[in-house]
């Protein structure tokens, strides 16, 4: 009885002391909630900061903390684009802030379309006489273009600028697939749909070569031609011919070499921007750190300035990210949940509808879904108009065929009007090793698709007849869409891609301008003036739990690690191993025809997840 005694007290005490964890834990997490939730009490007189550590995105994606626990990553940090923007805007106005801070010591980068929209949003800051002043160690292209609407770029000493431009290699598995004796079955239309290529070729096609020298080459003159209206003094072609040279006449001084280009005004440390920021915006009161200033950061400044929700509604669906079957979203375009919130949306009293379009197409099945749920709100005789981001490729263009009009900037990428489909087979491998396929077939279906014995000549019939129906109802859709003729609309299809410039002139494109140009259009065909209606952006509202995950996961003092250029660099090889796997996985997985720009979505740059840290991953790190 003594010892049973004593093995029940020490039950009772293990439940005790977990209890009292769990009770400090609860009121921990009380704590954090009330700590951590932006505030706008702690806008303060003296500089906006802008501390971009990751991408600038259409759509932040949602974070699922078990699932960043069990990778052992943490989410890359993203920021919307339209509430960066707003943000910024309202600095111009607002007497509070003195200067607006560039911290791109950590910046990964975003698409042209939208770095020209924060850069026209920083201008229009310097328009109301307030100065923006850029820092960071390491700047590379979409860095470069960003600080470019700075009044005053600084680098760090150890630091510099570099300038590649768009372009690169891309990944061939052909030769290794063969080696290997898998044999990827292509079922495609288009001459100029590429995504196929690197699982049959070794090398780049001559079609696909001919294409991507024409959408680089615009995007770059548009590149170049940003920079230069924002930094007139600036020399990129210094920069950029001969960039050996440019980084000897300095000495391989990086930092002075892109002083003496012109990419950047003044060489300093992080202490000695400060100095210079607290001297326009004002010193720092509550802190004696070295070079500590007067500021505001983004998150306290949106909570304090919330995006317009008066007058009439004009719904803005956002369809971001690969289109893919299912519910799968945000920062992830999930055709039934899209269609889900547009269904959700037809009992609103919504006055229009402007799609904003920024993926390189996916699934057909999900993005005819999502059309037919635009074409539902189409039939209520409310204007729709579609507004293309960086990205409204293959069926990013698909859905964009029911609206009116639809607006584009000269740097979107679009077209891809093409379609295919890929399947692995193994019948050779399996011969190799002495596996072999046979039994009865009471039709030449039968037992298909087979993996392992391979398919007839009947099945590959059948499904490339398939693919190719699913391209004359592509071509069908955008001609009735385009008012153009079937023969015209596959002239200028065939998988070929586009920027928004000649998109424009060919017919795909209505107008340049951004989703407040879309925006402008639907309230004016609803007959809507000034301040009588707000953009209700459909299944964005962000929860709590988001917001603080964001937050909780990363301590402030562990941010992403800065950059020099070395290791700027270097994040495109992490990208390019990211490729492969992607590739693979794409290969093997199931998957209906698709309408993808394949190489479309490597044009922006993504940040990559980085190790998990911070004290909440350390204190859930206990219990996993």
């Amino acid at each position: 009885m003594s010892f049973a005694r004593k093995v029940w007290h020490l039950i009772v005490a293990v439940k005790d002391g977990l209890s009292l964890v769990f009770l400090l834990l609860f009121f921990f997490a009380i704590y954090a909630v009330l700590t951590m939730r932006p505030s706008p009490a702690a806008v303060r007189e003296g500089a906006l900061v802008l501390e971009l550590d990751g991408t600038i995105v259409e759509e932040k994606r949602e974070i699922d903390l078990f699932s960043a626990l069990l990778a052992g990553e943490a989410p890359a940090g993203e920021y919307d684009v339209q509430e960066l923007v707003h943000a910024i805007d309202e600095a111009a106005s607002d007497d509070r802030v003195k200067a607006v801070v560039l911290d791109l010591s950590r910046f990964v980068g975003g698409g042209q379309v939208h770095l020209n929209e924060v850069g026209a949003a920083l201008d229009r800051v310097r328009a109301a006489k307030k100065p923006v002043l850029a820092w960071a160690v390491a700047y590379t292209d979409d860095g470069v273009l960003l600080a470019s609407h700075a009044s005053e770029v600084w680098v760090d000493p150890l630091g510099g600028a570099i300038v590649t431009g768009p372009g690169g290699n891309n990944l061939y598995y052909g030769e290794l697939l063969r080696n290997l004796d898998v044999n990827a079955r292509v079922y495609k239309i288009g001459t100029y749909k590429s995504a196929v290529e690197p699982y049959t070729l070794n090398e780049m096609s001559e079609p696909a070569r001919e294409n991507y020298t024409q959408l680089y080459g615009a995007l770059w003159s548009e590149w170049q031609a940003n920079v230069q209206r924002a930094r007139p003094k600036v020399r990129l072609a210094e920069a950029t011919r001969d960039p050996a040279a440019w980084f000897a006449a300095a000495q391989g001084d990086a930092a002075t070499a892109a002083k003496n280009a012109g990419l950047v005004d003044r060489l300093g440390d992080k202490v000695e921007f400060g100095k210079r920021v607290a001297a326009v915006a004002g010193a720092d009161t509550w802190s004696e750190l070295p070079g500590a200033y007067a500021r505001t950061d983004l998150d306290a400044w949106m909570a304090d300035k919330p995006m317009p929700d008066t007058g009439d509604a004009i719904g803005v669906i956002t369809i971001a990210g690969e289109i893919v079957d299912g519910d799968a979203g945000p920062g992830q375009a999930g055709g039934e949940r899209i269609a889900k919130l547009l269904d959700k949306a037809l009992d609103d009293d919504l006055k229009g509808l402007v799609v904003r379009v920024d993926s390189p197409g996916g699934s057909v099945l999900a993005s005819e879904e999502i059309r037919r749920a635009i074409l539902r709100h189409k039939a209520k005789g409310i204007p729709i108009a579609v507004s293309m981001a960086n990205l409204a490729a293959s069926g990013g263009y698909w859905v964009s065929t029911p609206a009116q009009r639809i607006f584009a900037e000269p740097d979107t990428i679009t077209g891809s009007i093409g379609i295919f489909a890929v399947v692995p087979t193994f019948e050779n491998l399996a011969s190799e090793w002495g596996v072999n396929s046979s039994g009865v077939s009471t039709t030449p279906l039968s037992g298909q698709p087979d993996l392992i014995g391979g398919f007839p000549p009947q099945v590959d019939a059948l499904l490339q007849g398939y693919v190719e129906d699913g391209y004359r109802d592509f071509i069908g859709r955008v001609a009735q869409a385009r008012k153009l003729t079937p023969a015209r609309v596959d002239e200028i299809g065939q998988g070929r891609v586009w920027d928004g410039g000649t998109a424009r002139q060919i017919g795909l494109v209505d107008q340049y301008g951004g989703l407040q140009d879309a925006l402008a259009w639907v309230a004016g065909r609803a007959k809507l003036g000034d301040g009588e209606w707000h953009a209700e952006y459909l299944g964005q509202e962000t929860g709590t739990a988001d917001t603080l995950l964001r937050q909780m996961l990363i301590d402030d003092g562990e941010r992403a690690a800065t950059s020099d250029l070395f290791a700027a660099l270097a994040g495109r090889q992490q990208a390019m191993l990211g490729r492969i796997v992607s590739d693979a996985e794409r290969l093997t997985r199931s998957q209906g025809i698709q309408a993808l720009c394949l190489e479309c979505g490597g044009m922006v740059q993504a940040a990559p997840a980085r190790p998990l840290q911070g004290w909440i991953a350390r204190l859930l790190a206990l219990f996993a």
